[in-house]
């Protein structure tokens, strides 16, 4: 079931998703289900409205893609894995540290807002130059040396 879009309060052009099973949100899951369930809403959410969020998916599949055509060593594809993991993992915690800092100050400019907003952006874009740097040492030499073996 995927969330109805309703204008928000505060600014028409900005539309906030609003799913009628969310309605009591703030309360405590009933059980375990309902908790994947409202995890699994978010990474939806993320997914359909963070344009960075798709690339980082989109490059965590190509990479491990790579690495399994490659036949990269088991723990070297789970280092890959996690590392992209933690790149889309902190994707998902700066778009919920966005969303406070928007509730928060409205549509006004705050510095501290600016702050959080910069710093959650600069953790993810750390992980991902430590992703690609983990990619990039564990997917190019065996990727040159099947180039080379075909030239």
């Amino acid at each position: 079931m995927s969330p109805k879009v309703s204008p928000s309060p505060t600014n028409n052009s900005l539309p906030m998703l609003v799913s009628k099973d969310r309605e009591l949100s703030w309360q405590i899951a009933s059980n375990l289900l309902i908790s994947f369930k409202y995890a699994w809403a978010g990474i939806v959410y993320a997914f359909q409205t963070q344009r960075n969020f798709r690339i980082h998916v989109a490059v965590c599949a190509l990479a491990i893609a790579l690495s399994i055509f490659l036949r990269l060593e088991t723990v070297e594809i789970s280092i890959i894995a996690i590392t992209s993991g933690l790149v889309l993992t902190l994707e998902l915690v700066n778009t919920a540290i966005e969303s406070i800092v928007d509730l928060t100050v409205k549509q006004s400019y705050h510095e501290l807002a600016k702050i959080a907003k910069d710093c959650a952006a600069g953790a993810v874009m750390v992980s991902a130059l430590v992703a690609l740097l983990v990619a990039a040492t564990l997917l190019l030499p065996p990727l040159a040396g099947l180039i080379l073996s075909n030239l």
